[in-house]
């Protein structure tokens, strides 16, 4: 830990009070009673004011059920008696222990400045057939960047060159580097590893993915977890009780005591008061937290609160999408056969239409067909979420999509699509059958792996759900080795299943998925996962937990981050309970002084801030 300014008032204090115990072990004679006094008061004001601040601040606010009240109290206490070296450690260890914290804390977010950095201060903008150097925040939707081998991309863009190697280990978590192609994403961050490269900005400044990380971690901090509002709800009765302990022992000995000595008992109340602060359960449990959200963000697991990783911990059963989820959503065009049309003209009707979707099966088909020499005229374009398109392509009436937006138009499909185990789309132009073309979408090389880390996990139930058809949905899920599969879904029967779930489970019910039409299951779940990487914007707002890649077993890495995390916090809740129960009976008979009062609060602090950093150390592995 760097000196810092910050760490004057506790090394000035520490210097002040090792220098006191030294004069008054030699037993100076300069050093009088009165010296001492003034001596200790000097050390205590750097460290201590703060807090007597703190609980002054708080009594206005009729508070008076906290740390710093208790603190306060127990050290002036300390004063009163004469034990001004206790007091004063009392509140150098307190100092010292949030100086602990606060580089904790730094070092959690040491990720999220890494972040911070990777914003380059300029872009190389085309202007008028130049490149010039601007602000990234001046460059609008649609402009032409270029990004030079070792630079960072400054902005969310389509790649315009042929190809690219990307970095997105900062973003993301991924440390190989990445092949980008013509046509795809590359996010705002991503070092460019060689080559020139060319892209089209897709979203302002404000709006990039690098952007959108730094609000939602940042924001994820402001939001508690169950235990730790639990531990604020328990110190307004614990101070009160501990408050109206300390009186006990001072004056009920006073009726069962021959031998009474008010300064005795007095000393034993402040003793008691000192171990009673609940200082390590104040700091080491949102420091668990943090811990757990940087250790998880680092890997490009972002949580968007405390309360989720708390609620992730518990979970039972996860539903999951299947395209762009655990199959890699690049369909590719194996077949096309037209009916009663020309396959040039299937195919160029067809690929219009589907260029105004981001839908994976729209961009696969478009793909195909390439672009057209003329541009057509396409008009009252409607698209149907989980069915397809439907507009007009110069006059025509086109319709693009699933076997139940032909029956939702009356429109007959032939028998043989019915069992064929591929993706289906089927074209109708003016209301008559023109053919269909079969997809084939790739499962995930990491799909496998993630179903077989959440199975190992003890998660109960891993389902998919998808729009896709029945046959296929449940054919990928039995190669993956999954539980249960749905397809020929709807987003809002999506949106029921995972109710009719989260109704019955006895824990947590997750969902993931990536696309506009998850929105709604996202919601329902008790806890929504986004596959970031290429989800919708809709689908990351509306999630809870945000994967920054497109590897599906970063979910069992979240559910991992998440007990570690949890399993840590209430070690530390147990060890302080523990220790300080032993102590405050010790403390209560007489058997602990002051000094052992300081090092059961602030050692256990210290032990437990200490455990609390390894969260953040740790390696992610299931």
């Amino acid at each position: 830990m760097l000196l810092k300014k910050q760490h004057i008032p506790a090394l000035l204090s520490a210097f002040m009070l090792v220098a006191g115990l030294v004069l008054n072990f030699a037993r100076v004679d300069l050093f009088s009673e009165k010296v001492q006094l003034f001596w200790y008061l000097s050390a205590y004001v750097p460290v201590g004011v703060p807090v007597v601040k703190r609980a002054i601040d708080e009594l206005f606010k009729l508070d008076f059920a906290n740390e710093f009240f208790l603190m306060s109290v127990a050290t002036i206490g300390a004063f009163a008696i004469g034990e001004y070296a206790e007091a004063v450690a009392v509140m150098l260890f307190y100092e010292i222990g949030e100086l602990l914290q606060k580089d904790a804390v730094d070092r959690a977010r040491g990720n999220i400045r890494a972040l911070l950095d990777l914003r380059p201060a300029t872009a190389a903008l085309r202007r008028k057939g130049e490149w010039i150097n601007v602000n990234p925040e001046d460059v609008a939707i649609g402009d032409l960047i270029m990004v030079k081998p070792g630079e960072k991309f400054p902005l969310d863009g389509k790649l315009i060159s042929e190809s690219a190697t990307v970095n997105t280990a900062a973003i993301t978590g991924e440390s190989r580097p990445k092949g980008v192609y013509k046509g795809e994403t590359v996010l705002a961050g991503s070092i460019n590893i060689e080559g020139v490269s060319e892209m089209q900005v897709t979203r302002a400044y404000s709006d990039s993915s690098l952007s959108r990380i730094l609000k939602m971690v940042e924001e994820a901090n402001l939001r508690k977890a169950p235990t730790e509002r639990f531990m604020r709800r328990f110190a307004r009765y614990y101070t009160p009780v501990v408050m109206s302990m300390a009186l006990m022992i001072t004056f009920i000995p006073a009726l069962i005591v021959e031998s009474y000595l008010f300064s005795d008992w007095v000393y034993r109340a402040f003793v008691f008061l000192v171990i009673a602060c609940p200082c390590a359960l104040y700091v080491s449990i949102p420091l668990g937290y943090f811990g757990g959200i940087g250790a998880a963000s680092k890997n490009g697991i972002l949580f968007k609160g405390a309360d989720y990783l708390d609620r992730l911990r518990n979970l039972h059963s996860i539903l999951i999408d299947k395209t762009g989820t655990l199959t890699k959503g690049s369909f590719s065009v194996t077949d096309i056969r037209p009916v009663g049309i020309r396959v040039e003209e299937l195919l160029y009707l067809t690929a219009a239409l589907e260029s105004r979707s981001t839908h994976p099966v729209a961009r696969a088909i478009t793909g195909y067909a390439g672009i057209p020499e003329k541009i057509p005229e396409i008009e009252k374009v409607n698209e149907i979420p989980a069915m397809g398109m439907e507009g007009r392509v110069n006059g025509r009436l086109v319709m693009s999509g699933s076997n139940k937006l032909m029956e939702r138009s009356g429109i007959e499909i032939p028998a043989e699509t019915i069992n064929i185990p591929f993706t289906i789309i089927h074209t109708a132009i003016d209301n008559k059958y023109a053919g269909y073309f079969v997809l084939a979408d790739e499962i995930h090389e990491n799909s496998r792996a993630a179903v077989e880390k959440l199975h190992r996990l003890g998660v109960r139930e891993v389902v998919m759900l998808s729009g896709d058809k029945d046959s296929i949905t449940k054919a990928v899920a039995s190669d993956l080795g999954i539980d249960h599969a749905r397809g020929d879904l709807l987003p809002e029967e999506k949106a029921a299943i995972v109710k009719q779930y989260v109704d019955r489970a006895k824990g947590i019910v997750a969902f993931a998925g990536d696309g506009i039409n998850d929105a709604p299951s996202l919601a329902e779940a008790d806890t929504g996962i986004a596959m970031g990487a290429m989800g919708s914007d809709l689908a990351i707002e509306t999630a809870d937990v945000v994967i920054q890649t497109d590897q599906p077993s970063k979910i069992a890495e979240a559910v991992q981050v998440a007990r570690e995390t949890s399993r840590i916090v209430w070690q530390n809740i147990w060890m302080v309970f523990i220790v300080k129960a032993l102590f405050l009976g010790l403390g209560a008979m007489g058997l602990a002084g002051m000094w052992e009062a300081v090092f059961a609060d602030m050692g256990v602090a210290l032990a437990a801030i200490f455990n609390a950093i390894r969260i953040q150390r740790k390696k992610i592995s299931t």
